[in-house]
């Protein structure tokens, strides 16, 4: 079994965090008290000495099955890595499609095989341990992102399976699935076809704003709160 984290600050495991809302998140909950383990490709911009960066490509499903069997069991992670590639029906590459896939749906699914059962081991009464997915208002459909949209919502039947699962053991699983928000992967040069929607609101999302819910939902006062996809959408929903 691995070592436990240490006594003291609860420990949050972030993927994505060298870069838009996995950093946000990772910058709030350092600020609160946390430790942080970010799992990412990129160079590590954050220097605490509360933050350890594992380098990991989250898209090698066997590497992250190796990385998650020797992780410390966290109180919190959060799957906040992701990216988009676009393309109406018969132009998206299937190798786009796979990679989605790999990144937002099977790295999920490795990360809780291997940490949601030792988070739950514990039982009810104790710390309230969680896991966030971050999703995307997009899973609800959208012309020229299908696949993207596939990936997004197979996070909702993921948290709400989840989440059933161990619900008696005191650990919440949700999703945060925000509308167009400010992040790299909007200056990717490979959605460029897909270009964002700007919510009624009239500007994107900030990452700090989506980070905000996600940390909520890691503290005690949102212990209620499991199974469910919560929309930071700047008006996007509402009917118009």
């Amino acid at each position: 079994m691995p070592n436990e984290a240490p006594a003291g600050a609860p420990l949050a495991i972030v993927t994505g965090a060298s870069s838009g809302i996995g950093q946000a998140v990772t910058l709030q909950l350092l600020a609160q008290g946390w430790q942080v383990i970010g799992l990412q490709r990129g160079t590590p911009a954050i220097a605490h000495p509360a933050f350890r960066a594992v380098a990991l490509d989250l898209a090698d499903g066997d590497a992250v099955s190796r990385a998650a069997a020797t992780l410390p069991t966290p109180q919190a992670l959060v799957h906040a890595a992701g990216v988009m590639r676009g393309g109406r029906l018969g132009e998206l590459p299937a190798a786009d499609a796979a990679l989605m896939w790999r990144l937002h749906v099977d790295a999920a699914i490795r990360l809780a095989d291997a940490l949601l059962p030792r988070m739950a081991a514990a039982g009810p009464g104790g710390p309230h341990r969680s896991i966030v997915l971050v999703g995307s208002r997009t899973a609800h459909g959208q012309p020229g992102k299908a696949a993207y949209a596939a990936s997004k919502a197979a996070l909702v039947s993921l948290a709400r399976s989840w989440a059933a699962e161990v619900v008696a053991q005191g650990v919440t699983v949700n999703v945060v699935a925000p509308a167009a928000t400010d992040t790299p992967m909007l200056a990717d040069p490979a959605r460029a076809g897909t270009p964002p929607r700007l919510p009624p609101m009239g500007r994107l999302i900030r990452p700090d704003e989506v980070a905000a819910l996600v940390v909520y939902l890691l503290g005690e006062a949102a212990a209620p709160i499991t199974g469910q996809e919560i929309q930071v959408c700047g008006g996007s929903s509402l009917p118009r």
